[in-house]
């Protein structure tokens, strides 16, 4: 297979051979792994002073992310309560599900421990690499599907 026809074999296979269901894990764990290390560099270049980036604030309050997180769930939880069968199937549903909560995710300690403890050097790391490889494996074991059917297609040419 050439690799000029490896992204159109791959959108191939994610339609055709994937169920409904394993198309938004999928993009539920791509969106989270994705949102989770953009957020990453960009807080870690606000923090630094560093890029075209800066902290959000309202009234002189800051604006976390996680609120933005909530509010991209909540919709979904909207989506899935009160919508129909197509708009819960539509795939900015499981990008939206995936991105909201890595939000949440990326700031769960200052959520539990009700102030900003978010640069707290001992425990941040920690949970960087373990959100991090989280994602990573969730998003493995999500694309599994694809990566079997990509296997039988190429076996098949």
């Amino acid at each position: 297979m050439a690799l000029t026809s490896f992204p159109h074999v791959v959108r191939r296979v994610f339609r055709e051979e994937l169920d409904p269901r394993q198309r938004a894990a999928l993009l539920s764990w791509l969106a989270f792994t994705a949102t989770f290390g953009g957020v990453r560099v960009i807080t870690y270049s606000i923090k630094n002073g560093k890029g075209p980036f800066g902290n959000l604030s309202l009234g002189g309050e800051h604006l976390h992310h996680y609120m933005w997180g909530i509010g991209l769930v909540s919709a979904v939880g909207g989506v899935a309560v009160h919508g129909e069968d197509a708009q819960r199937r539509h795939p900015v549903v499981a990008l939206s599900y995936g991105a909201g909560l890595a939000l949440i995710v990326d700031e769960f300690a200052l959520l539990l421990d009700l102030k900003d403890v978010y640069w707290a050097k001992q425990g941040r790391i920690s949970i960087d690499l373990g959100v991090g490889g989280s994602s990573l494996a969730g998003t493995y074991f999500a694309a599994l599907p694809l990566f079997r059917a990509l296997r039988r297609r190429a076996r098949r040419s």
